[in-house]
Parts: C-alpha cells; structure tokens; sequence
C-alpha cells in the first residue's frame, strides 16, 4: 500500500467509525467493509440505498444493512446451501466406505489371530519345527501390517474428515448468518424482523407496525390442498412487495401471517396503507390448476399500532397481535383500530 493509499484508508475509517457509532451499528468485518465503502464513495448505488434507509429510519436495520453488503459488497461465489449439503453427504459416503472397509479388514484380522494363536499352541503340543513356527509368525506379521495400513488410511481419512467438517461449519454458519429471506414468499423472513425491530426499539425510532393474517387459510390448503396455499402466500407477498416504499419493510412473520415496519409514520397513515392493502389483496384471483376453478375469496385481517417510547419489541407486537385478533373476532378482512 503506498503512502496516498494509507493516508486515504486512514481518512475513510476515522469517517467510517463515528457514523458507526452514530447509527449503533455491530463492529464486524462486513459492517465494517459496508461502511468503509458507503465513506468511500466509490459506489454510487450502495450509497443511494443507504442514503434512502438513513433518512426513512434515521439508522439502518441490521437486516438493510445485510442486504446491502450482500448485493454489493460479497462475493457472489459464497456458498449456498445446497452445495454444503453435496458436500456433507459425499463427506458421508467417505467415511461410510473407509469405516466398512477397515470394519472388515479388522474382522479378518480377528479371524487370522485365532487361526495363528491355534498354530502356536501346538508347538508345544506336538513339538512343531524351527520353520513351521516362522510361518505360522510371517504369516501373523502379514496379518498386522495390512490391518496397520487399513487403520492408518482410516485415521487419515478421520482426521481429513475432521478438517472439512470444521470448514463446512463455518459455511453453514456464514450462509445462516446471511439469510435473510424466506424461501417462499421471497420476503424478510422472521430473524430479519426480530433483529429490525429490537434495533428500532432500542434506538426509539418513530414506527408503525403492521401485522396481517390470511383469512380462512386453513380452509385453502384443505379444499384446493398445499400448492395453492402456497400460491396464495406468494400471490400476497407480491403484493406487499409491490406496496413497499419510502423505507417500508415487508416480512413473513410466519406461516400465513406477515409484518410490515413503517417508518417515521403514525398510526393513522400506517392504518390508511393497511386498508389500501386491504383492498388489493380482495381483487387477488387464482386459478387451481388441478380442478380449473379460480379461486378469489382471499381476504386478510390486519392490525395496526405505533411505537411508544420505552416500547420493548415484546409490548408492540403484543399490541398490534392483540389488534390484529379483533379484526379477526368481528368477523375478518378489515384492519383494526378501526
């Protein structure tokens, strides 16, 4: 690194660390790699993203920053999961084969012994050569040399094995850490909204939190069976994907159930963006591939509230679930308080 470089990567990080500081932001490497940039200038994207978040949130959710670092900062040969799965089961296979290779070399080495240990007691039962007892030892030292190599190449092939399950831990670990969106709905999934909104509440930041819950669900999937349940979910998903702007962060709570973070709004605006998805939601129509009828009795019920101060996350869910039940009890598709 020459000196200009120093001195520029000097300048970046004393900018780097405040504003780190600032937006109460975890000090590791990828925050640290994130923010660096963001200073840096040097991608106008990552900081039009970034800038967006700061001035919807006033800080960003661990979950933004995740995204961001992902789409623009990591490699994007990272490791996925399905390939830590080919690579633990041929791990698998490996072992499986080395342990019932050396399982049967050992057996026949259990069987040599007895047949050797035979051998010799009859040196003093019938008095039995010089040379007929270095056979019976030749053939004994064979014997322990191949099961030697058969336990050495099984030790070898633990020991590699050992390695590379560390390694594929630490690629687990990694691809957990990074996910953040469910598979299905291709929203935030629940880890990214627990981190968001104890991030949020911690920082007291002005929000809304919107809970909804697909109407008669269960009623779906047992009429038209588990493929159109999950069309609906999906169906859902869009739309609220497609609702999510200045700042609003759309996840899948759970099952049927999802969550929306608003920030900087009160309840009232939250609650009038809540019953305009309320309304796009019913004009969703699908179509059951198997019987041919369209279905498009889908409605959600929907329960909103605003962050108090010294809400802990707990208080506001509690407050929005409760909220979202009595749209449910008076008799669902409509958002609640009214």
């Amino acid at each position: 690194m020459s000196k200009d470089e120093f001195v520029k990567a000097t300048e970046n990080l004393k900018k780097a660390v405040p504003l780190m500081m600032k937006n109460k932001v975890a000090t590791t490497p990828a925050n640290y790699a994130l923010w660096y940039t963001y200073v840096d200038h040097v991608n106008p994207q990552l900081n039009s993203e970034m800038d967006s978040i700061l001035e919807n949130y006033g800080e960003c959710p661990p979950s933004q920053a995740k995204s961001i670092y992902q789409k623009h900062i990591a490699l994007k040969s990272e490791t996925d999961i399905n390939e830590l799965k080919a690579s633990v089961e041929l791990l698998v296979g490996e072992l499986d084969a080395s342990m019932t290779d050396t399982i049967n070399d050992t057996s026949e080495f259990s069987r040599s012994l007895d047949k050797s240990f035979s051998q010799l007691e009859r040196v003093e039962k019938e008095s039995l050569s010089f040379d007929e007892v270095m056979t019976v030892v030749r053939s004994l030292v064979k014997d322990s040399r191949e099961i030697r190599h058969s336990t050495i190449f099984l030790n070898n092939q633990l020991s590699t094995a050992s390695d590379e399950i560390s390694r594929l831990k630490e690629q687990l670990a990694q691809v957990q850490q990074d996910a953040l969106f469910d598979c299905l709905s291709h929203l935030y999934n629940r880890r990214a909204f627990d981190a968001d909104i104890q991030a949020l509440c911690d920082s007291e930041q002005p929000m809304s939190l919107v809970l909804l819950d697909i109407d008669h669900f269960k009623g779906f999937n047992d009429e038209y069976g588990h493929l159109l349940g999950d069309t609906v979910i999906k169906a859902i998903a869009k739309r609220l994907s497609q609702a999510t702007r200045d700042g609003i962060n759309a996840y899948r709570y759970g099952g049927e159930e999802f969550a929306l973070i608003i920030p900087n709004k009160s309840v009232r605006i939250a609650r009038q963006f809540a019953e305009s998805l309320r309304r796009s939601i019913e004009k969703i129509s699908i179509k059951d591939r198997r019987t041919g009828k369209t279905v498009s009795n889908i409605t959600a019920s929907f329960g909103v509230s605003e962050f108090q101060p010294g809400d802990k996350p707990e208080n506001i869910v509690e407050r929005t679930d409760h909220l979202l039940y009595e749209a449910k009890q008076l008799g669902r598709n409509r958002v609640m308080p009214l």
